[in-house]
């Protein structure tokens, strides 16, 4: 075992599991985080693919000596979940985080997704329902902000407040059948009874879902009832509605067809010719958002057909239940009851007693705030179990003007040419301009003279508070080499090597470079014969804070090599440590790149260390 029992023994435990980990950006800055009383007990990380696990296990078991899991498996498998609780036992989880992507978590056109399961978002809400952690931390890019016109946002957050205590969700549910069903038709009081109990079965979901249908069957009957025989049978609008509702309940087979048409495409290269559009047509016209809006305007249309306007309604407002959140059930809900005012005021106090998290607003978080020499937005939603105090910002350890340069971050590491490689420190080439702006530094990026740079910080690391290596770092090509002492290649330096360029590159790359930006470069690349097809290339500025490290190398030029920027230096700029190895091949191209996970998508993919440090160590001074 590597962790210091002095520090380990004076602190309480507070544990803590990293879905979608990726590389393991959030675990880093948890292992670093700790304050007098408490630090991060590492139980468990999950991520999909093997490249992942492979530099968990070889950071986290083999060097750190520590017994975290890694549970290698899509989270939206049946079995992950059972998985996932087998792995931890008895364990109670306090922390979690995780930064699923929210790509299909759309709102198209008005209406919303009639079955959430097939969503990352979704399954990471059910992990955490099931565990009920104190915290949970989701992180995504900014641009969720203003996607869809910020209905998306809106929707993660009445998600989020939508997590109910399971074991009160009777109180509600016996309260509503004494005080909102003498208020409402049967059908309608139904739906809602029915919707609020999704929100606590599992294992049952289907069987409910069923009964949800039959009680719609029942309305689009009593809308009938009121029309003319033929109008009933053979009206366009309403077999729109009754064979529409048909194709909801019949989820499964729709979604076996999509998969078909999708993979289809795939195979035939369908794209940017006459039939991508009907294909793309055939998904669309099977989807729930599609099928639903149909329906509702269709009902709509029946309305004026007969004397069952209120029916129709009825029938209307409990297809806009079935896909509504438990947020907007308690809405609607609300709205009945607001001329019963003590009827009201006791709902409220029951919602307020179930709700199992709260959340005010996303937090907006700049990396080179936490002392990460790179300015990478990201977006926080943080969950606080409703015995925890609310978490509103994630205060700057560094000042605007203090903030890590690029240079501070890169001056030791330019030391190899055009297709060269260093797997050990040598003497870098210095540039005496750029001197002045390397500072001495604590761990999180805050000036001070008794402190070390942040090169130096990088070379011994920002774990030696709690931890001495079990194991020295090592890298190894894939999972099946781990346990072979005799494939482990030591070295003093990893990551750190350049692509070999040809001539026409290096001349296009330096030419960038003396302009400091692409647009500007152009007409002289145009001149020259050099352009290039690539949309973006970056300079990084060393004075100042680069852009976002993203997964494609050569989309940075090093300010004065004029390169791509090797594995080493992207994970400078990410702060991760030297000693942190990234696993497997080093990069792969086309489709590969998100099957296989080379090193330079799984540090481009990161949540840099530092910040995750400062946003584990808001949770450490707030968590009861």
């Amino acid at each position: 075992m590597s962790q210091k029992i002095d520090f380990i023994s004076s602190r309480k435990a507070i544990t803590y599991l990293d879905l979608f980990a990726g590389a393991g950006g959030f675990s880093e800055g948890f292992m670093q985080a700790y304050t007098e009383d408490k630090y991060y007990d590492f139980r468990l990380a999950s991520d999909i693919n093997e490249n992942c696990e492979l530099t968990h296990r070889v950071r986290y078991n083999k060097m750190l000596g520590l017994d975290t899991k890694f549970l290698c498996q899509d989270i939206m498998e049946d079995s992950f979940l059972p998985n996932l609780l087998k792995q931890i036992g008895r364990q109670k989880i306090d922390v979690i985080t995780g930064g699923p992507s929210c790509q299909s978590f759309s709102l198209a056109g008005r209406r919303k997704k009639l079955d959430k399961r097939d969503d990352l978002f979704f399954h990471y809400l059910k992990v955490i329902k099931a565990l009920r952690p104190k915290y949970f931390v989701m992180e995504n890019v900014k641009g969720i902000l203003t996607k869809d016109k910020g209905r998306i946002k809106e929707r993660i957050l009445r998600e989020i407040r939508s997590i109910v205590d399971d074991m009160k969700m009777s109180q509600l549910l016996v309260f509503l059948n004494d005080t909102l069903k003498p208020l409402l038709p049967l059908p309608l009081y139904e739906s809602i009874y029915l919707r609020l109990n999704m929100e606590t079965v599992d294992e049952s979901w289907e069987k409910t879902w069923d009964i949800y249908f039959n009680n719609l069957d029942q309305q689009l009957k009593d809308v009938t009832k009121k029309l003319s025989y033929d109008v009933s049978k053979s009206d366009e609008s309403v077999n729109t509605v009754r064979h529409g509702l048909i194709l909801l309940k019949m989820k499964q087979e729709r979604e076996s067809i999509r998969k078909q048409v999708i993979q289809l495409k795939t195979i035939s290269h369908i794209d940017n010719d006459v039939f991508v559009n009907d294909y793309n047509a055939i998904v669309d016209t099977i989807s729930d958002e599609q099928i639903l809006d149909n329906i509702i305007k269709a009902v709509g249309r029946i309305a004026n057909l007969g004397d069952c306007k209120q029916e129709a309604e009825n029938l209307k407002k409990s297809l806009e239940i079935l896909v509504a959140t438990f947020d907007e059930c308690i809405e609607f809900i609300k709205e009945i009851f607001k001329e019963h005012e003590k009827t009201l005021c006791k709902f409220e106090m029951l919602v307020k007693n179930i709700r199992l998290y709260n959340i005010k607003d996303p937090i907006v978080v700049l990396s080179s705030n936490y002392g990460v020499p790179q300015n990478r937005e990201r977006v926080l939603f943080i969950g606080c179990r409703n015995d925890q105090d609310l978490i509103t910002e994630i205060p700057s350890t560094v000042s605007e003007k203090d903030k890590v340069t690029v240079y501070e971050a890169l001056w030791d590491m330019d030391m190899v040419g055009n297709g060269d490689s260093a797997k050990k420190y040598k003497k870098p080439h210095i540039i005496a301009k750029y001197e002045s702006v390397k500072k001495r530094r604590c761990l999180q990026g805050e000036p001070d003279e008794r402190g070390l740079l942040f090169s130096e910080w990088s070379r011994i690391g920002r774990l030696g508070h709690r931890f001495t290596f079990d194991e020295a770092p090592f890298y190894v090509t894939k999972l099946a080499e781990l346990d072979d002492v005799k494939k482990h290649q030591h070295m003093e330096l990893f990551n750190h090597q350049t692509s070999l360029q040809n001539e026409t590159v290096k001349n296009r790359l330096k030419i960038i470079a003396k302009y400091g930006d692409y647009d500007a470069a152009k007409p002289e690349l145009k001149e020259k014969d050099l352009e290039s097809k690539k949309r973006n290339y970056a300079v990084l500025n060393p004075l100042g804070q680069s852009p976002t490290v993203c997964t494609m190398p050569d989309d940075f030029i090093h300010y004065s090599a004029y390169r791509p920027t090797t594995v080493r230096e992207m994970a400078r700029l990410q702060s991760f440590d030297d000693s942190f190895v990234f696993q497997g091949k080093r990069q792969t191209g086309g489709n590969n790149r998100q099957k296989e996970i080379p090193q330079y998508t799984l540090v481009g993919n990161a949540v840099p260390p530092l910040m995750a440090r400062a946003i584990a160590n808001t949770l450490l001074e707030h968590i009861k």
